[in-house]
């Protein structure tokens, strides 16, 4: 069977649902929000990007900068005290009707601070600089936390957003499950011999056009899926320009794209338009697989999830069901939200 039919099998599978309390054998629930009884233990020290100390004594009113921080603080049960997001915050539904601060790599101090914030947390992805020291300069505590790209440095980010908001043993729980299906994805693709080679294009329209190679949120996810990053591979650091040549040399087994990605180009078969994709084996056999961006790329509570899905997406001779096949697929519809929402690290 191909890894296109395979994969759309795949998708009509019903969403399995998740057992709370079961082992990291069965399927978990993604969710760990902390029980009620659970409460903020402040004040609280966490260390930053840069080796500083921050102390929080006030989780009132939180602005998270990225959407993976403010998806994790949702996780936590912290969405009440969330004021507002930037548009990169996608997941879950409460953080779309949320008031934005803007795009997190291009925000400003007065839109921040407009909302009164007692807490600002945020990775090195956003800025600009200047504009976190302005916020920082203004009394506000603002936690800045390195931009992870692995397995392991995801689940740490939790851990150190639980410890400043007070919940460490909430954010464990829910880092622990992370890492749980990391390791179910592991055990999934052991005895694979063949490693499939997958190319990660970042696509919006015909404006942007690339290719992912080493250092890269892509690279890491789809070398934790079981896949070879062609681009890499190729000796592509970052992200570059898609040509025809370089395509062709990579010869990637699967395509791997956005969903918003796809439909800017009107889909698979705009997607086969641009040159040197259709001379692939990818381009040949159509296999594109499209996952929504921030599930992809947000390396927050979901990343776990994610990376299960995509290891079965890229080997279709391993046994399973999708865990959410309504974040998969190559038929959709282009999306109102910003192209620049979509994370690319």
């Amino acid at each position: 069977m191909s890894l296109r039919r395979s994969f759309l099998v795949a998708l009509v599978a019903l969403l399995l649902t998740g057992l709370a309390g079961a082992s990291f054998g069965t399927v978990m629930a993604q969710d760990a929000t902390p029980p009620a009884s659970a409460s903020p233990q402040l004040p609280a020290s966490v260390v930053d990007a840069n080796g500083d100390t921050i102390e929080i004594t006030d989780i009132s009113r939180i602005i998270p900068l990225n959407g993976n921080v403010a998806e994790t603080l949702f996780a936590l049960g912290l969405g009440p005290n969330i004021v507002a997001v930037d548009v990169s915050a996608l997941y879950p539904a409460e953080a779309l009707a949320l008031p934005k601060i803007g795009y997190q790599r291009d925000l400003s101090a007065e839109g921040i601070l407009s909302f009164e914030p007692t807490l600002v947390i945020g990775t090195e992805d956003a800025g600009p600089p200047e504009v976190i020291q302005q916020v920082k300069d203004a009394g506000v505590p603002v936690l800045i936390l390195p931009v992870q790209t692995t397995a392991q440095g995801a689940a740490d980010e939790i851990r150190t957003i639980g410890a400043a908001v007070g919940l460490p043993a909430e954010a464990d729980a829910l880092a622990s499950i992370v890492e749980g299906r990391f390791a179910e994805a592991q055990e999934l693709i052991a005895g694979v011999e063949a490693p499939p080679r997958v190319a990660f294009l970042y696509i919006r329209g015909e404006g942007t056009q690339l290719i992912s190679g080493s250092d890269t949120a892509a690279d890491a996810i789809i070398t934790a899926a079981g896949g070879v990053n062609v681009g890499a591979e190729i000796g592509i650091q970052g992200y570059q320009p898609i040509t025809a040549e370089s395509l062709v040399e990579a010869q990637p087994d699967v395509i791997l794209v956005m969903q918003a990605g796809l439909a800017s180009v009107g889909g698979v078969e705009g997607l086969l338009e641009i040159p040197g994709i259709a001379q692939t084996r990818a381009g040949e056999n159509q296999t594109v697989v499209a996952f929504e961006d921030l599930y992809l790329l947000g390396f927050g509570p979901r990343i776990g999830d994610a990376v299960y899905d995509l290891t079965l997406a890229l080997h279709p001779e391993v046994e399973g069901e999708p865990l959410h096949p309504e974040w998969q697929g190559t038929d959709v519809e282009i999306p109102e939200a910003s192209p620049e929402a979509s994370p690319v690290a």
